[in-house]
């Protein structure tokens, strides 16, 4: 395997177990202490996500499609800024019906264009 594989699959890895572990942060009792735990691990996920995100759009300049690369790293960016503010307002107590939503709706469009596009599985 090549490096750009092994770091697509790194990718991958990181944004499947980032999900996950927000997930689980998500549903766990406000104020407790596993909360706070998760919520740090989901926090160290989206830095791997993002820094292995950066290299594989650096590395999708070279297929031609730049811009679009660009939108789906500005849609994990958003994503990701959604999984913080779920976690963030529901340990406050406030209202995060639209934050979750706006969660999924930039997920799919990130998952969308990650399969999508040149580096990505061919699944559509």
């Amino acid at each position: 395997m090549d490096f750009l594989s092994n770091t697509t699959h790194f990718h991958i890895f990181t944004w499947v177990v980032g999900i996950i572990v927000f997930l689980v942060s998500a549903f766990m009792a406000n104020g407790s202490k596993g909360k706070k735990i998760t919520h740090m691990i989901a926090r160290l996920f989206y830095v791997l996500i993002l820094v292995s995100g950066v290299f594989l759009f650096i590395k999708g300049m070279d297929y031609g499609e730049g811009m679009l690369y660009g939108f789906k790293f500005l849609m994990g960016l958003l994503t990701i800024g959604m999984m913080e503010m779920v976690l963030i307002r529901s340990e406050k107590g406030k209202k995060v019906t639209t934050f979750w939503i706006l969660f999924f709706v930039f997920l799919f469009l990130t998952m969308f264009l990650g399969f999508k596009l040149p580096m990505g599985i061919e699944l559509f």
